[in-house]
């Protein structure tokens, strides 16, 4: 079977797994701990679904364990651990595209009046910073964090940074321009 290409929730859950066996509910607990839900989309719901794929795929393999409610717990194969390897290579070294939802929104720019599109341009520059400060803040209330975990919040700063610069130079081109509509 290729394991080839994982989602993004089964690597996460994978990797979680792979630290040590752990059952849906510890998973839920240590993705919030951890802020995990920052920079990647997984429901608590979806945590138990991708746990039955990840078994499915002979990847992780379920132990129930004895005590007052019967809970099972996972644990990794050997092909889950050849898996998690060559997924974390993989997603370290390749490059995806992000489709951003703002890309659809400038695609249809045309439809909307002057004040709308300028209207929603600026909005989206005020969450941008929000979103910005909310994960620098973040970022400095967990300090100290390993230097990996750090590299994390500074990509994400990053690509915030990038976009608050980009809607600032688009917002006041935009606000020069004449409307051609």
């Amino acid at each position: 079977m290729n394991n080839k290409n994982l989602t993004d929730s089964e690597l996460l859950v994978l990797g979680l797994v792979g630290e040590m066996p752990r059952h849906g509910y510890e998973l839920e607990q240590i993705i919030e701990q951890r802020g995990m839900r920052e920079w990647t989309q997984i429901g608590f719901s979806s945590i138990y679904y991708v746990l039955t794929k990840l078994e499915k795929k002979q990847l992780i393999k379920a132990e129930t364990q004895t005590s007052e409610k019967a809970k099972k717990s996972y644990a990794l194969t050997s092909k889950g651990q050849t898996a998690l390897m060559n997924e974390t290579i993989l997603a370290l070294k390749n490059v995806r595209p992000n489709y951003s939802s703002l890309l659809m929104g400038m695609i249809h720019w045309s439809v909307l009046s002057r004040d709308q599109a300028l209207e929603a341009l600026t909005a989206r520059k005020g969450l941008v910073e929000t979103e910005l400060n909310r994960i620098k803040n973040i970022h400095f209330d967990q300090q100290p964090l390993p230097d990996y975990v750090d590299a994390m919040f500074e990509f994400s700063i990053g690509q915030l940074q990038a976009e608050a610069a980009w809607t600032n130079t688009t917002l006041a081109y935009m606000q020069t321009k004449p409307w051609d509509n």
